[in-house]
């Protein structure tokens, strides 16, 4: 083969912030004995900076070209952001070895060029940044509307109307502007711990300090639904049957990698709740990380006397819940929408403690 991509994982090492980058090395030193010269090894993994340049001094004694090519996809949209990216970006050595990659992607992603897709081509050290420094700006976002979220919940503001407002403001914008439980995954996570990891090995910690708050906002929301939760039923959770609504850490995905779902699921677990936990598509996975909480497929069963009701993955199904035949189900009308996305008047109207 001419071109060869390097599309493995860079998770958390247990214990640090920083990425282990031990899967991309491995796949690299497996392909070196079998580059044909002038051959492009092309890595799409999310990687520390400083990656590609120690891996280009593998690569190119073994006759091959090394390029970065970060790859930007959405769980739950992988195949259409593969098959209609919004950007392109190529990370090269410079001279003739940065040219001859950029020819060989060219021709892999010629469909997209010939569609106006955006190329930027630059250094190594640029390519492998877009990608972290585009989640943490991301996770940025999200947890700056947390944290007014809990500036709202003092002062009595609506956070939902806040971000509506501040959104219409086209310098901002309205995505990633909603207010609730935080974000988890495998990405955002670990890629903005793994960013600050890099910079103070760098020696430009205090540059990327501001994300040690981001990430500390994100986990106190976990903390702060489980608190709202254990106020509406009256200050414990001891006896009580809670239905947690979604186990995904985010819709149209069954991935359950630091799920703020199952986290606070967890913790309510652990205050004395009898949690009952669905998700459409992620019970699989969910039953086999949290193996100590029950899982059900069937909202129904799910709702069946509840004394709570914790909605903390958007799915669309359970957004288009009717409150009045939910109430026939439960044993408790609280209901506390960890996602914002509900009609606050239409539950409250229907009887409901909404939260």
């Amino acid at each position: 083969a001419r071109v060869h991509f390097v599309c493995v994982g860079t998770p958390q090492k247990p214990g640090e912030f920083a990425a282990d980058v031990t899967y991309v090395d491995a796949a690299v030193d497996a392909l070196l004995p079998h580059l044909q010269p002038g051959a492009v090894v092309v890595g799409k993994s999310t990687v520390p900076v400083g990656t590609a340049g120690r891996l280009a001094g593998l690569v190119e004694p073994a006759g091959g070209v090394l390029m970065w090519n970060p790859e930007f996809l959405r769980e739950g949209h992988a195949v259409e952001d593969t098959l209609h990216p919004n950007r392109l970006v190529y990370g090269v050595a410079d001279g003739q070895a940065g040219q001859t990659a950029t020819e060989a992607l060219d021709e892999v992603y010629a469909s997209m060029l010939e569609a106006d897709t955006p190329r930027l081509v630059a250094d190594f050290a640029t390519a492998e940044l877009v990608k972290t420094a585009a989640n943490s700006f991301l996770a940025t976002k999200i947890s700056f509307i947390n944290a007014m979220a809990e500036l709202c919940e003092t002062s009595g503001a609506d956070v939902t109307l806040l971000a509506d407002a501040i959104g219409m403001d086209d310098r901002i914008g309205r995505k990633f502007l909603n207010a609730g439980l935080g974000f988890g995954g495998g990405c955002l996570p670990k890629d903005i711990r793994a960013f600050m990891a890099r910079a103070g090995e760098l020696g430009a910690d205090q540059a990327v300090a501001f994300l040690r708050e981001i990430d500390s906002i994100n986990m106190r929301r976990r903390v702060r639904m489980v608190d709202i939760a254990r106020d509406a039923l009256g200050g414990s959770f001891i006896g009580k049957r809670i239905t947690i609504l979604g186990a995904a850490f985010k819709p149209d995905s069954d991935d359950v990698r630091d799920s703020p779902a199952l986290a606070v699921a967890r913790l309510i677990g652990t205050q004395g709740g009898v949690v009952t936990v669905t998700d459409p598509e992620a019970v699989d996975n969910a039953s086999r990380a949290f193996p100590e909480l029950n899982f059900v497929t069937d909202t129904t069963e799910a709702l069946t006397g509840a004394d709570a009701v914790l909605l903390l993955t958007e799915w669309s199904e359970y957004r288009d819940l009717d409150p009045a035949q939910v109430a026939g189900l439960v044993a408790n009308t609280v209901l506390v929408d960890g996602r914002n996305v509900l009609d606050p008047q239409q539950w409250r109207a229907a009887g409901w403690t909404y939260r």
